[in-house]
């Protein structure tokens, strides 16, 4: 079973931060898994919500304010006054931290609520820059973004993002290229998510932190999951 880090280690770090990431990059899991904005001024910025209310000591969209604003934030002061030092990252910044780490990345395109015009092509192109293409994932619930993305970036590998038990998940995911899916924890255990899984398609299950349920999406034929917890799963499984 192969783990990702959902948020980075957010279960004791602040999710999407770098001291989540720092924390992951020190563990033997496969990879991990963040989210991207775009700035008020064209910047990718790594983020789950569209606005920094839950997870800072501001207010506001992401897309209504500038880099400067948003590095003025803390991104940890909520979840502990240990980490109240930590900002918002660029997604440059969360590339450089992994560039020499084998973890490969899923980079959620959260383009499913604001279109965020340019952001798919600045990840792309940032992705190139780095060269590490063969490591990423790019996954979304904006399936109309995700097949543009697999048709300009074809050897980046996709992964559809979905909750509902759908009945032909694999059809819908070749409609639209993506090469994985990425489902809810219900569909994977699931007659339809077992039978995708039997016939070879790629699962990796969103959110897992519950030990019986990894065990159970395991025994499914899911191929990942995605946790806050990655040290904890990494124990179960050895």
């Amino acid at each position: 079973m192969e783990i990702f880090a959902h948020r980075g280690a957010s279960g004791s770090r602040p999710e999407n931060t770098i001291a989540a990431f720092r924390e992951a990059a020190g563990l033997p899991i496969a990879g991990v898994e963040f989210d991207v904005h775009l700035s008020g001024d064209g910047v990718p910025v790594v983020i789950h919500d569209e606005t920094v209310d839950r997870t800072t000591d501001g207010s506001g969209y992401v897309k209504d304010l500038t880099l400067e604003e948003l590095k003025q934030l803390s991104a940890g002061c909520r979840f502990s006054d240990e980490f109240s030092d930590e900002r918002i990252p660029t997604l440059r910044e969360v590339l450089e931290l992994f560039r020499d780490k084998p973890h490969r990345l899923n980079i959620e395109l959260k383009s499913d609520v604001f279109p965020y015009p340019g952001m798919r092509e600045k990840v792309i192109a940032m992705v190139r820059e780095f060269g590490i293409g063969d490591r990423i994932i790019l996954s979304s619930f904006d399936h109309v973004t995700l097949a543009a993305a697999k048709r300009e970036a074809p050897d980046i590998e996709t992964g559809m993002l979905f909750v509902e038990i759908l009945a032909d998940a694999r059809s819908a995911a070749s409609g639209i290229g993506a090469d994985a899916l990425h489902p809810a924890l219900p569909f994977s255990v699931r007659e339809p998510g077992r039978r995708a899984a039997a016939e070879g398609a790629v699962l990796r299950v969103f959110t897992v932190n519950e030990p019986e349920h990894a065990l159970m999406v395991r025994e499914a034929g899911a191929r990942a999951i995605f946790t806050d917890y990655p040290d904890r799963m990494l124990k179960l499984f050895k």
